[in-house]
């Protein structure tokens, strides 16, 4: 019964929270990283202060790398208030400032991502932007999965 007990314990997937300012590009990147490097081992969630559409060109980029986030939403913090979260990631200093405090017993992680949305210029210049951004949260996820679900 012991040993039934923990191997049902232990396959317990653990349940993340990746927040950022409006959900629509760098935690929708790293909602979409989160899930392919966890797999069935990890619940993850993103939402926004605000919410806004996902960015038409997140879902490009992650194509291009073979992750397909067509179907993820933007949603808001207060959806999630009654989910106790295991992990809750900030991507970025604007959410990690202005966030509402959630009820959560929750390891909390935070790295500021630079907003891709914000490049001014040609587009090629928004397009390296955008590879670059999406090159750091990659990294950062493959990293987090690897250290705190693997």
């Amino acid at each position: 019964y012991h040993q039934y007990y923990l191997v049902v314990c232990m396959n317990i997937p653990k349940k993340i929270l990746v927040l950022c300012t409006g959900n629509s590009c760098r935690s929708q990147i790293a909602e979409g990283y989160l899930r392919h490097f966890a797999g069935e081992k990890a619940l993850v969630y993103s939402a926004g202060i605000e919410s806004h559409e996902v960015n038409p060109k997140v879902v490009e980029i992650m194509a291009a790398d073979g992750i397909d986030v067509s179907h993820q939403t933007s949603n808001n913090i207060l959806e999630y208030e009654n989910i106790e979260f295991d992990f809750i990631i900030t991507v970025c200093d604007h959410a990690l400032e202005n966030c509402p405090v959630l009820k959560s017993n929750a390891l909390r992680f935070h790295s500021n991502f630079p907003d891709p949305t914000k490049t001014i210029g040609p587009e090629s210049l928004v397009q390296k932007e955008f590879e670059a951004v999406q090159l750091m949260i990659k990294k950062y996820c493959s990293d987090f999965i690897e250290d705190n679900i693997i």
